[in-house]
Protein backbone atom coordinates (compact mmCIF):
# COMPACT_ATOMS: atom_id res chain seq x y z
CA UNK A 1 0.00 0.00 0.00
CA UNK A 2 2.83 2.11 0.93
CA UNK A 3 4.96 1.84 -2.68
CA UNK A 4 1.48 2.05 -4.29
CA UNK A 5 0.57 5.64 -2.89
CA UNK A 6 4.56 6.38 -3.23
CA UNK A 7 4.00 5.70 -6.77
CA UNK A 8 0.76 7.75 -7.43
CA UNK A 9 2.31 10.87 -6.03
CA UNK A 10 5.57 10.24 -8.33
CA UNK A 11 3.57 10.65 -10.76
CA UNK A 12 1.60 13.53 -9.49
CA UNK A 13 4.99 14.91 -9.67
CA UNK A 14 5.50 14.26 -13.42
CA UNK A 15 3.33 17.99 -14.10
CA UNK A 16 6.74 19.64 -12.91
CA UNK A 17 9.33 17.58 -14.62
CA UNK A 18 10.73 18.79 -17.68
CA UNK A 19 10.19 15.36 -19.37
CA UNK A 20 6.74 15.95 -19.61
CA UNK A 21 6.62 19.05 -21.61
CA UNK A 22 6.75 17.63 -25.40
CA UNK A 23 3.51 15.72 -24.34
CA UNK A 24 1.81 18.92 -22.66
CA UNK A 25 0.26 20.15 -25.96
CA UNK A 26 -1.16 17.08 -26.87
CA UNK A 27 -3.56 17.23 -23.51
CA UNK A 28 -3.91 20.48 -24.04
CA UNK A 29 -4.91 20.02 -28.04
CA UNK A 30 -8.92 19.61 -26.70
CA UNK A 31 -8.75 21.94 -23.74
CA UNK A 32 -11.25 23.99 -25.16
CA UNK A 33 -13.93 21.17 -24.97
CA UNK A 34 -16.14 19.89 -22.50
CA UNK A 35 -13.85 17.58 -20.13
CA UNK A 36 -15.50 14.68 -19.54
CA UNK A 37 -16.09 13.60 -23.54
CA UNK A 38 -12.66 14.83 -24.27
CA UNK A 39 -10.46 15.40 -21.57
CA UNK A 40 -10.93 13.10 -19.11
CA UNK A 41 -10.57 9.98 -21.91
CA UNK A 42 -7.59 11.02 -23.43
CA UNK A 43 -5.77 10.63 -19.68
CA UNK A 44 -7.78 7.74 -19.15
CA UNK A 45 -5.98 6.64 -22.44
CA UNK A 46 -2.76 7.52 -21.61
CA UNK A 47 -2.05 6.34 -18.14
CA UNK A 48 -3.53 2.57 -19.35
CA UNK A 49 -1.55 2.73 -22.72
CA UNK A 50 1.75 3.69 -20.25
CA UNK A 51 0.93 1.04 -17.86
CA UNK A 52 0.66 -1.58 -20.52
CA UNK A 53 3.72 -1.05 -22.52
CA UNK A 54 5.47 -0.60 -19.78
CA UNK A 55 4.69 -3.51 -18.21
CA UNK A 56 4.91 -6.02 -21.86
CA UNK A 57 8.71 -3.85 -21.77
CA UNK A 58 9.43 -5.63 -18.05
CA UNK A 59 7.78 -8.86 -19.09
CA UNK A 60 8.38 -9.67 -22.80
CA UNK A 61 11.86 -8.02 -23.25
CA UNK A 62 12.96 -6.98 -26.47
CA UNK A 63 10.37 -7.85 -28.79
CA UNK A 64 8.56 -5.58 -26.15
CA UNK A 65 11.04 -2.40 -26.89
CA UNK A 66 10.69 -3.18 -30.80
CA UNK A 67 6.51 -3.26 -30.67
CA UNK A 68 6.70 -0.23 -28.65
CA UNK A 69 9.35 1.78 -31.14
CA UNK A 70 7.04 1.20 -33.93
CA UNK A 71 4.08 2.11 -31.67
CA UNK A 72 5.84 5.64 -30.94
CA UNK A 73 6.62 6.11 -34.96
CA UNK A 74 2.70 5.56 -35.39
CA UNK A 75 1.70 7.78 -32.53
CA UNK A 76 4.28 10.65 -33.82
CA UNK A 77 2.36 10.28 -37.07
CA UNK A 78 -0.75 10.77 -35.36
CA UNK A 79 0.11 13.69 -33.59
CA UNK A 80 1.40 15.66 -36.46
CA UNK A 81 -1.63 14.93 -38.33
CA UNK A 82 -3.47 16.39 -35.23
CA UNK A 83 -0.63 18.99 -35.23
CA UNK A 84 -0.91 20.47 -39.03
CA UNK A 85 -5.14 20.34 -38.23
CA UNK A 86 -5.13 22.51 -35.49
CA UNK A 87 -2.00 25.09 -38.07
CA UNK A 88 -4.29 24.44 -41.22
CA UNK A 89 -8.65 23.04 -41.13
CA UNK A 90 -8.01 22.64 -44.80
CA UNK A 91 -4.76 20.96 -45.12
CA UNK A 92 -6.09 18.34 -42.23
CA UNK A 93 -8.93 17.65 -43.31
CA UNK A 94 -7.37 16.28 -46.18
CA UNK A 95 -4.86 14.65 -44.54
CA UNK A 96 -7.00 13.02 -42.57
CA UNK A 97 -8.62 11.22 -45.54
CA UNK A 98 -6.51 8.33 -45.14
CA UNK A 99 -7.29 8.29 -41.64
CA UNK A 100 -10.97 7.69 -42.15
CA UNK A 101 -10.64 5.06 -45.04
CA UNK A 102 -9.19 3.13 -42.42
CA UNK A 103 -11.71 3.45 -39.83
CA UNK A 104 -9.69 6.22 -37.81
CA UNK A 105 -11.36 7.39 -35.00
CA UNK A 106 -9.86 10.65 -35.39
CA UNK A 107 -11.43 11.45 -38.95
CA UNK A 108 -13.86 14.59 -39.38
CA UNK A 109 -17.19 11.81 -38.99
CA UNK A 110 -15.92 11.43 -35.71
CA UNK A 111 -16.03 14.71 -34.87
CA UNK A 112 -18.77 15.67 -36.66
CA UNK A 113 -20.38 12.83 -34.30
CA UNK A 114 -19.43 14.83 -31.39
CA UNK A 115 -20.04 17.77 -32.78
CA UNK A 116 -18.70 20.71 -30.62
CA UNK A 117 -18.93 18.69 -27.89
CA UNK A 118 -15.65 16.47 -28.70
CA UNK A 119 -16.05 12.68 -29.22
CA UNK A 120 -14.96 10.25 -26.64
CA UNK A 121 -13.32 7.41 -29.11
CA UNK A 122 -11.24 10.29 -30.93
CA UNK A 123 -10.14 11.43 -27.13
CA UNK A 124 -9.27 7.80 -26.10
CA UNK A 125 -7.09 7.35 -29.64
CA UNK A 126 -5.56 10.09 -28.78
CA UNK A 127 -4.81 9.56 -25.21
CA UNK A 128 -3.05 6.43 -26.36
CA UNK A 129 -0.77 8.08 -28.97
CA UNK A 130 -0.01 10.09 -26.23
CA UNK A 131 0.86 7.03 -23.62
CA UNK A 132 2.75 5.84 -26.49
CA UNK A 133 4.79 8.99 -26.68
CA UNK A 134 5.34 9.75 -22.90
CA UNK A 135 8.71 9.29 -21.58
CA UNK A 136 8.55 10.06 -17.79
CA UNK A 137 11.78 10.95 -16.41
CA UNK A 138 12.69 7.31 -14.23
CA UNK A 139 12.88 9.10 -10.80
CA UNK A 140 14.07 7.01 -7.75
CA UNK A 141 10.16 5.61 -7.18
CA UNK A 142 9.69 4.19 -11.01
CA UNK A 143 12.80 2.77 -10.81
CA UNK A 144 11.90 0.67 -7.48
CA UNK A 145 8.87 -0.47 -9.67
CA UNK A 146 10.51 -1.46 -12.64
CA UNK A 147 13.87 -2.75 -11.15
CA UNK A 148 11.26 -5.15 -9.76
CA UNK A 149 9.72 -5.86 -12.38
CA UNK A 150 13.34 -6.85 -13.79
CA UNK A 151 14.09 -9.19 -10.66
CA UNK A 152 10.70 -10.85 -10.21
CA UNK A 153 9.14 -10.53 -13.21
CA UNK A 154 6.13 -8.49 -14.45
CA UNK A 155 2.56 -9.11 -13.36
CA UNK A 156 -0.43 -8.02 -11.50
CA UNK A 157 1.49 -6.19 -8.77
CA UNK A 158 3.91 -4.31 -11.26
CA UNK A 159 0.96 -3.12 -13.66
CA UNK A 160 -1.02 -1.69 -10.58
CA UNK A 161 2.10 0.43 -9.28
CA UNK A 162 2.32 1.50 -12.96
CA UNK A 163 -0.91 2.31 -13.18
CA UNK A 164 -0.96 4.46 -9.65
CA UNK A 165 1.96 5.93 -11.15
CA UNK A 166 -0.05 7.58 -14.54
CA UNK A 167 -2.91 8.22 -12.60
CA UNK A 168 -1.01 10.26 -10.59
CA UNK A 169 0.28 12.05 -13.56
CA UNK A 170 -3.47 12.20 -15.50
CA UNK A 171 -4.48 13.95 -11.85
CA UNK A 172 -2.14 16.71 -12.03
CA UNK A 173 -2.95 16.90 -15.93
CA UNK A 174 -6.10 16.66 -15.35
CA UNK A 175 -6.46 19.35 -12.89
CA UNK A 176 -4.18 21.55 -15.27
CA UNK A 177 -6.50 20.58 -18.18
CA UNK A 178 -9.58 21.67 -16.37
CA UNK A 179 -8.10 25.25 -15.06
CA UNK A 180 -6.88 25.55 -18.47
CA UNK A 181 -10.42 24.64 -20.19
CA UNK A 182 -11.55 27.71 -18.69
CA UNK A 183 -8.82 30.31 -19.82
CA UNK A 184 -9.14 28.74 -23.31
CA UNK A 185 -12.86 29.67 -23.15
CA UNK A 186 -12.70 32.96 -21.82
CA UNK A 187 -9.68 33.95 -24.59
CA UNK A 188 -12.51 32.18 -27.01
CA UNK A 189 -14.80 34.90 -26.67
CA UNK A 190 -12.41 37.54 -27.89
CA UNK A 191 -12.82 38.34 -31.62
CA UNK A 192 -10.03 36.41 -33.21
CA UNK A 193 -8.32 35.39 -29.90
CA UNK A 194 -9.47 32.08 -30.42
CA UNK A 195 -8.57 30.88 -33.52
CA UNK A 196 -4.82 32.30 -32.80
CA UNK A 197 -4.57 29.83 -29.54
CA UNK A 198 -5.73 27.27 -31.31
CA UNK A 199 -2.83 27.85 -34.14
CA UNK A 200 -0.60 28.30 -31.06
CA UNK A 201 -1.69 24.78 -30.13
CA UNK A 202 -0.80 23.12 -33.23
CA UNK A 203 2.27 24.73 -33.52
CA UNK A 204 3.25 23.28 -29.80
CA UNK A 205 1.89 19.99 -31.15
CA UNK A 206 4.13 20.01 -34.20
CA UNK A 207 7.18 20.90 -31.63
CA UNK A 208 6.56 17.96 -29.43
CA UNK A 209 6.67 15.77 -32.21
CA UNK A 210 9.81 16.90 -33.00
CA UNK A 211 11.46 16.87 -29.88
CA UNK A 212 10.02 13.49 -29.03
CA UNK A 213 11.68 12.36 -32.76
CA UNK A 214 14.69 13.57 -31.83
CA UNK A 215 14.64 11.78 -28.63
CA UNK A 216 15.33 14.95 -26.28
CA UNK A 217 12.44 13.70 -24.39
CA UNK A 218 14.77 11.04 -23.18
CA UNK A 219 17.86 13.10 -23.28
CA UNK A 220 18.23 16.43 -22.07
CA UNK A 221 15.31 16.72 -20.32
CA UNK A 222 16.11 13.58 -18.62
CA UNK A 223 18.59 15.04 -17.52
CA UNK A 224 17.24 18.50 -16.51
CA UNK A 225 15.01 16.97 -14.59
CA UNK A 226 17.10 15.08 -12.55
CA UNK A 227 17.61 18.60 -10.58
CA UNK A 228 14.22 19.02 -10.23
CA UNK A 229 11.74 15.70 -9.50
CA UNK A 230 14.22 13.03 -8.55
CA UNK A 231 15.42 14.78 -5.19
CA UNK A 232 11.78 14.71 -4.26
CA UNK A 233 11.46 11.30 -4.89
CA UNK A 234 14.41 10.03 -3.26
CA UNK A 235 13.00 12.33 -0.07
CA UNK A 236 9.50 10.83 -0.40
CA UNK A 237 11.51 6.98 -0.40
CA UNK A 238 13.47 8.04 2.42
CA UNK A 239 10.71 9.84 4.49
CA UNK A 240 7.81 7.20 4.02
CA UNK A 241 10.36 4.45 3.06
CA UNK A 242 11.54 4.76 6.82
CA UNK A 243 8.11 3.89 8.04
CA UNK A 244 7.72 0.86 6.31
CA UNK A 245 7.72 -2.35 8.09
CA UNK A 246 10.54 -4.82 8.31
CA UNK A 247 8.59 -7.26 10.14
CA UNK A 248 10.73 -7.18 13.89
CA UNK A 249 9.99 -9.88 15.86
CA UNK A 250 7.09 -10.04 17.90
CA UNK A 251 6.76 -10.38 21.95
CA UNK A 252 4.86 -12.97 22.58
CA UNK A 253 7.40 -15.55 20.33
CA UNK A 254 4.71 -18.70 22.14
CA UNK A 255 2.35 -17.68 19.46
CA UNK A 256 4.17 -16.84 16.32
CA UNK A 257 1.45 -17.03 13.51
CA UNK A 258 1.84 -19.88 10.28
CA UNK A 259 2.22 -17.38 7.39
CA UNK A 260 2.56 -20.33 4.89
CA UNK A 261 4.69 -23.65 3.30
CA UNK A 262 8.47 -23.59 2.67
CA UNK A 263 8.08 -23.80 -1.10
CA UNK A 264 10.22 -26.08 -2.95
CA UNK A 265 14.20 -25.56 -3.56
CA UNK A 266 13.61 -26.54 -7.14
CA UNK A 267 15.52 -24.25 -9.73
CA UNK A 268 18.66 -23.68 -8.01
CA UNK A 269 21.10 -23.68 -10.60
CA UNK A 270 24.26 -24.74 -8.68
CA UNK A 271 24.40 -25.69 -4.92
CA UNK A 272 27.56 -24.72 -2.96
CA UNK A 273 28.74 -26.46 0.22
CA UNK A 274 25.99 -29.51 0.27
CA UNK A 275 24.13 -31.58 -2.13
CA UNK A 276 20.82 -30.38 -3.66
CA UNK A 277 18.19 -30.22 -0.53
CA UNK A 278 14.64 -30.68 -0.77
CA UNK A 279 11.89 -29.73 1.32
CA UNK A 280 11.48 -33.56 2.37
CA UNK A 281 14.98 -33.69 3.66
CA UNK A 282 14.73 -30.26 5.75
CA UNK A 283 11.53 -31.44 7.63
CA UNK A 284 12.34 -31.84 11.02
CA UNK A 285 15.08 -29.23 11.15
CA UNK A 286 13.98 -25.13 11.75
CA UNK A 287 15.04 -23.83 8.81
CA UNK A 288 16.84 -20.32 8.11
CA UNK A 289 16.38 -18.88 4.63
CA UNK A 290 19.02 -16.02 3.80
CA UNK A 291 18.25 -14.16 0.62
CA UNK A 292 21.28 -12.57 -0.14
CA UNK A 293 24.03 -11.21 -3.04
CA UNK A 294 27.50 -10.93 -2.74
CA UNK A 295 28.17 -7.61 -3.68
CA UNK A 296 25.30 -5.89 -1.97
CA UNK A 297 26.33 -4.50 1.34
CA UNK A 298 23.48 -4.95 3.16
CA UNK A 299 23.69 -8.96 2.14
CA UNK A 300 27.42 -8.15 3.71
CA UNK A 301 26.59 -6.74 7.02
CA UNK A 302 24.40 -9.32 8.30
CA UNK A 303 26.12 -11.90 7.12
CA UNK A 304 28.22 -12.17 10.05
CA UNK A 305 24.64 -12.35 12.33
CA UNK A 306 24.01 -15.74 9.80
CA UNK A 307 27.30 -17.17 9.85
CA UNK A 308 27.08 -16.83 13.98
CA UNK A 309 23.71 -18.58 14.07
CA UNK A 310 24.59 -21.40 11.47
CA UNK A 311 27.38 -22.17 13.95
CA UNK A 312 25.75 -21.34 17.18
CA UNK A 313 23.09 -23.90 16.72
CA UNK A 314 23.89 -26.37 14.55
CA UNK A 315 24.17 -28.89 16.77
CA UNK A 316 20.61 -28.49 17.54
CA UNK A 317 18.69 -29.10 14.46
CA UNK A 318 19.42 -25.47 12.61
CA UNK A 319 20.40 -25.65 9.13
CA UNK A 320 20.77 -22.29 7.52
CA UNK A 321 20.54 -21.95 3.88
CA UNK A 322 21.59 -19.03 1.77
CA UNK A 323 19.88 -18.14 -1.36
CA UNK A 324 22.30 -16.44 -3.77
CA UNK A 325 20.07 -14.17 -6.31
CA UNK A 326 21.89 -12.32 -8.56
CA UNK A 327 21.79 -8.45 -8.32
CA UNK A 328 23.97 -7.97 -11.17
CA UNK A 329 25.62 -10.39 -14.20
CA UNK A 330 28.48 -11.37 -13.01
CA UNK A 331 27.23 -12.61 -9.83
CA UNK A 332 25.25 -15.58 -11.66
CA UNK A 333 29.65 -16.59 -12.10
CA UNK A 334 30.21 -19.89 -9.92
CA UNK A 335 33.18 -19.46 -9.90
CA UNK A 336 32.57 -15.87 -8.40
CA UNK A 337 30.32 -16.94 -5.64
CA UNK A 338 32.76 -19.81 -4.80
CA UNK A 339 35.45 -17.27 -4.60
CA UNK A 340 33.43 -14.38 -2.44
CA UNK A 341 31.77 -17.70 -0.32
CA UNK A 342 35.28 -18.35 0.71
CA UNK A 343 35.71 -14.71 1.22
CA UNK A 344 33.23 -14.53 3.46
CA UNK A 345 33.60 -17.22 5.74
CA UNK A 346 30.25 -19.01 4.84
CA UNK A 347 30.50 -22.93 5.34
CA UNK A 348 27.02 -23.52 5.14
CA UNK A 349 24.30 -24.62 2.07
CA UNK A 350 23.98 -21.87 -0.53
CA UNK A 351 22.31 -22.10 -3.69
CA UNK A 352 22.44 -20.19 -6.51
CA UNK A 353 19.22 -19.34 -7.74
CA UNK A 354 20.43 -17.31 -10.90
CA UNK A 355 16.94 -17.49 -12.27
CA UNK A 356 15.54 -15.93 -9.44
CA UNK A 357 12.77 -19.55 -9.46
CA UNK A 358 13.49 -19.82 -5.29
CA UNK A 359 13.02 -15.77 -4.99
CA UNK A 360 9.44 -15.95 -6.87
CA UNK A 361 8.60 -19.14 -4.93
CA UNK A 362 9.02 -17.61 -1.57
CA UNK A 363 7.57 -13.97 -3.79
CA UNK A 364 10.53 -12.09 -2.15
CA UNK A 365 11.39 -8.57 -3.02
CA UNK A 366 14.21 -8.10 -0.63
CA UNK A 367 18.28 -8.13 -0.37
CA UNK A 368 18.70 -9.54 2.15
CA UNK A 369 15.41 -11.28 3.44
CA UNK A 370 15.53 -14.00 5.98
CA UNK A 371 12.68 -16.63 6.09
CA UNK A 372 12.17 -18.50 9.61
CA UNK A 373 10.59 -22.23 9.13
CA UNK A 374 9.66 -24.44 11.96
CA UNK A 375 10.14 -28.42 11.90
CA UNK A 376 6.74 -28.98 10.28
CA UNK A 377 8.02 -26.82 7.43
CA UNK A 378 5.77 -23.91 8.17
CA UNK A 379 6.99 -20.16 7.49
CA UNK A 380 6.27 -18.87 11.13
CA UNK A 381 8.61 -15.49 10.70
CA UNK A 382 10.48 -12.94 8.34
CA UNK A 383 12.42 -10.18 8.19
CA UNK A 384 13.63 -8.08 5.37
CA UNK A 385 16.88 -5.82 5.59
CA UNK A 386 19.07 -5.15 8.41
CA UNK A 387 18.64 -4.99 11.86
CA UNK A 388 16.48 -6.62 14.64
CA UNK A 389 19.11 -9.30 14.63
CA UNK A 390 18.39 -10.35 18.17
CA UNK A 391 14.97 -10.30 17.46
CA UNK A 392 15.41 -13.02 14.94
CA UNK A 393 17.46 -14.71 17.30
CA UNK A 394 15.22 -14.97 19.47
CA UNK A 395 12.14 -16.79 16.85
CA UNK A 396 15.35 -19.47 15.88
CA UNK A 397 15.66 -20.42 19.75
CA UNK A 398 11.70 -20.53 19.63
CA UNK A 399 11.02 -22.87 17.03
CA UNK A 400 14.05 -24.87 18.04
CA UNK A 401 12.04 -25.49 21.43
CA UNK A 402 9.23 -26.22 19.57
CA UNK A 403 11.25 -28.84 17.73
CA UNK A 404 11.89 -30.57 21.07
CA UNK A 405 15.48 -29.15 20.98
CA UNK A 406 17.36 -29.61 24.81
CA UNK A 407 19.50 -26.71 26.07
CA UNK A 408 18.72 -24.32 23.74
CA UNK A 409 20.25 -20.70 24.87
CA UNK A 410 18.69 -17.79 25.75
CA UNK A 411 21.58 -15.17 25.11
CA UNK A 412 22.44 -13.84 21.88
CA UNK A 413 25.25 -13.42 19.84
CA UNK A 414 27.70 -9.90 20.02
CA UNK A 415 29.16 -8.87 16.69
CA UNK A 416 32.12 -6.94 16.46
CA UNK A 417 32.31 -7.35 12.74
CA UNK A 418 34.85 -5.45 10.71
CA UNK A 419 35.62 -3.93 6.91
CA UNK A 420 32.54 -3.64 5.11
CA UNK A 421 30.50 -5.90 7.31
CA UNK A 422 30.36 -3.02 10.71
CA UNK A 423 26.86 -1.88 10.35
CA UNK A 424 25.86 1.23 9.12
CA UNK A 425 25.82 4.51 10.97
CA UNK A 426 22.67 5.09 8.84
CA UNK A 427 22.10 8.40 11.06
CA UNK A 428 24.49 9.91 9.10
CA UNK A 429 23.60 8.42 5.99
CA UNK A 430 22.42 11.38 3.23
CA UNK A 431 23.48 9.43 0.19
CA UNK A 432 21.29 6.72 -1.40
CA UNK A 433 22.36 3.57 -3.87
CA UNK A 434 23.52 5.43 -6.98
CA UNK A 435 23.90 3.12 -10.43
CA UNK A 436 26.46 4.17 -12.47
CA UNK A 437 24.63 1.79 -16.00
CA UNK A 438 22.49 3.82 -18.02
CA UNK A 439 19.57 1.92 -17.14
CA UNK A 440 18.97 3.07 -13.49
CA UNK A 441 21.73 6.20 -13.86
CA UNK A 442 20.53 9.41 -11.28
CA UNK A 443 22.14 12.44 -10.70
CA UNK A 444 24.74 12.41 -13.14
CA UNK A 445 26.64 15.95 -14.15
CA UNK A 446 29.05 15.34 -16.93
CA UNK A 447 27.97 17.62 -20.13
CA UNK A 448 26.25 16.17 -22.73
CA UNK A 449 24.80 13.23 -20.48
CA UNK A 450 25.44 9.32 -20.91
CA UNK A 451 26.14 7.94 -24.25
CA UNK A 452 24.36 4.64 -24.44
CA UNK A 453 26.50 1.79 -25.06
CA UNK A 454 29.10 4.48 -27.21
CA UNK A 455 32.70 4.88 -26.50
CA UNK A 456 32.51 8.76 -25.35
CA UNK A 457 35.48 11.02 -23.85
CA UNK A 458 33.57 12.36 -20.63
CA UNK A 459 34.76 16.03 -18.40
CA UNK A 460 33.85 16.46 -15.29
CA UNK A 461 31.63 18.77 -14.16
CA UNK A 462 30.94 20.54 -10.52
CA UNK A 463 28.77 18.93 -7.98
CA UNK A 464 26.24 18.90 -5.44
CA UNK A 465 25.39 16.61 -3.31
CA UNK A 466 24.47 13.13 -4.57
CA UNK A 467 26.16 14.86 -7.75
CA UNK A 468 28.18 12.56 -9.98
CA UNK A 469 30.37 12.83 -13.18
CA UNK A 470 33.21 10.88 -15.21
CA UNK A 471 35.95 11.88 -16.73
CA UNK A 472 37.96 10.04 -19.20
CA UNK A 473 36.95 7.31 -22.39
CA UNK A 474 34.45 5.28 -21.24
CA UNK A 475 31.52 2.79 -22.72
CA UNK A 476 28.56 3.15 -20.22
CA UNK A 477 26.15 -0.04 -21.12
CA UNK A 478 22.76 -0.28 -19.19
CA UNK A 479 24.83 -1.78 -16.09
CA UNK A 480 28.09 -0.22 -15.99
CA UNK A 481 30.91 1.65 -16.66
CA UNK A 482 33.56 0.29 -18.73
CA UNK A 483 36.88 2.34 -19.13
CA UNK A 484 38.69 2.45 -22.59
CA UNK A 485 41.81 4.28 -21.27
CA UNK A 486 44.02 5.05 -18.33
CA UNK A 487 43.43 7.75 -16.22
CA UNK A 488 39.79 7.73 -16.33
CA UNK A 489 38.07 8.98 -13.11
CA UNK A 490 34.58 8.84 -10.93
CA UNK A 491 33.73 11.49 -8.55
CA UNK A 492 31.00 12.11 -5.97
CA UNK A 493 29.56 13.91 -3.52
CA UNK A 494 28.39 12.12 -0.54
CA UNK A 495 27.37 12.20 2.95
CA UNK A 496 28.12 9.71 4.96
CA UNK A 497 30.38 7.63 7.06
CA UNK A 498 31.27 4.62 4.21
CA UNK A 499 31.54 4.67 0.60
CA UNK A 500 31.54 1.58 -1.32
CA UNK A 501 32.06 0.96 -4.79
CA UNK A 502 30.68 -2.10 -7.07
CA UNK A 503 33.23 -3.00 -9.36
CA UNK A 504 35.90 -5.52 -11.12
CA UNK A 505 38.14 -6.15 -13.80
CA UNK A 506 36.94 -5.95 -17.94
CA UNK A 507 38.63 -8.84 -18.36
CA UNK A 508 39.48 -11.91 -15.45
CA UNK A 509 43.27 -11.87 -14.26
CA UNK A 510 43.63 -8.27 -15.09
CA UNK A 511 43.72 -6.46 -12.39
CA UNK A 512 43.62 -2.51 -12.44
CA UNK A 513 45.36 0.09 -10.28
CA UNK A 514 43.92 2.71 -8.65
CA UNK A 515 43.96 6.06 -6.31
CA UNK A 516 41.51 6.77 -4.07
CA UNK A 517 40.90 10.77 -3.33
CA UNK A 518 38.67 13.10 -0.56
CA UNK A 519 38.70 16.21 -1.02
CA UNK A 520 41.75 16.20 -3.08
CA UNK A 521 43.98 14.55 -0.80
CA UNK A 522 44.98 11.29 -0.28
CA UNK A 523 42.57 9.40 2.51
CA UNK A 524 44.76 8.99 5.69
CA UNK A 525 42.75 7.47 8.12
CA UNK A 526 39.31 7.40 6.15
CA UNK A 527 40.73 4.63 4.09
CA UNK A 528 38.65 1.70 3.42
CA UNK A 529 39.26 -1.90 3.86
CA UNK A 530 40.02 -1.92 0.31
CA UNK A 531 43.16 0.64 0.11
CA UNK A 532 45.97 2.05 1.80
CA UNK A 533 45.93 5.33 3.34
CA UNK A 534 47.96 7.10 0.10
CA UNK A 535 44.17 5.78 -1.51
CA UNK A 536 46.30 3.19 -3.82
CA UNK A 537 44.50 0.00 -4.33
CA UNK A 538 43.74 -2.39 -6.81
CA UNK A 539 40.58 -4.19 -8.46
CA UNK A 540 41.37 -7.70 -8.76
CA UNK A 541 37.91 -9.36 -8.67
CA UNK A 542 34.00 -8.30 -9.32
CA UNK A 543 32.92 -7.43 -5.72
CA UNK A 544 32.24 -4.19 -3.28
CA UNK A 545 35.21 -2.50 -2.75
CA UNK A 546 35.15 -0.45 0.42
CA UNK A 547 37.04 2.85 0.02
CA UNK A 548 36.23 5.32 2.39
CA UNK A 549 35.87 4.68 6.38
CA UNK A 550 35.75 8.10 8.15
CA UNK A 551 36.77 8.06 11.23
CA UNK A 552 35.79 11.84 12.54
CA UNK A 553 32.86 14.01 11.96
CA UNK A 554 30.60 12.97 9.23
CA UNK A 555 30.28 15.76 6.77
CA UNK A 556 29.21 16.08 2.89
CA UNK A 557 33.14 15.21 0.91
CA UNK A 558 34.17 14.75 -2.43
CA UNK A 559 35.06 11.06 -3.39
CA UNK A 560 37.10 10.31 -6.60
CA UNK A 561 38.97 7.50 -7.77
CA UNK A 562 41.50 7.70 -10.53
CA UNK A 563 42.48 3.89 -12.45
CA UNK A 564 46.00 4.05 -13.68
CA UNK A 565 45.29 1.13 -15.84
CA UNK A 566 42.42 0.57 -18.60
CA UNK A 567 39.90 -2.24 -18.48
CA UNK A 568 37.79 -1.55 -15.59
CA UNK A 569 33.89 -2.22 -14.87
CA UNK A 570 32.66 0.18 -12.52
CA UNK A 571 28.83 -0.87 -11.66
CA UNK A 572 26.84 1.33 -8.35
CA UNK A 573 27.94 3.30 -5.35
CA UNK A 574 26.61 2.33 -1.55
CA UNK A 575 27.51 4.00 1.74
CA UNK A 576 26.69 3.56 5.50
Amino acid sequence: MILFLLSYLAGVLTIVSPCILPVLPFVFARADRPFIRNGLPLLVGMAVTFAGVATLAALGGGWAVRANEVGRWIALAVMAVLGVSLLFPAVGDRLMRPFVAAGSWLTDRAERQGGDQGDVRSSLLLGVATGLLWAPCAGPILGVILTGAALQGAGVGTTVLLLAYAAGAATSLGLALLVGGRVFKAMKGALGVGEWVRRGLGVLVLIGVVVIGLGADTGLLTRISAASTGRIEQALLGGIGRGMTTNQAPADLANLPVEGVMPPLTGATTWINTLPLTTEQLRGKVVVVDFWTYSCINCIRSIPYVRAWAEKYKDQGLVVIGVHTPEFAFEKSEANVRQNIQRLGITYPVAMDNEFAIWRAFKNQYWPAHYFIDAKGQIRHHHFGEGDYAGSERVIQQLLKEAGAANVASNVVTIQAEGAEAAADMAQVESPETYVGYGRAENFRSPGGLANDVIKDYVAAPLKLNDWSLSGRWRVTREHADLQAAGGRIAFRFKARDLHLVMGPSKPGAPVRFRVRIDGAAPGANAGSDIDPQGLGRVDGERLYQLVRQTGAVRERTFEIEFLDPGVQVFAFTFG
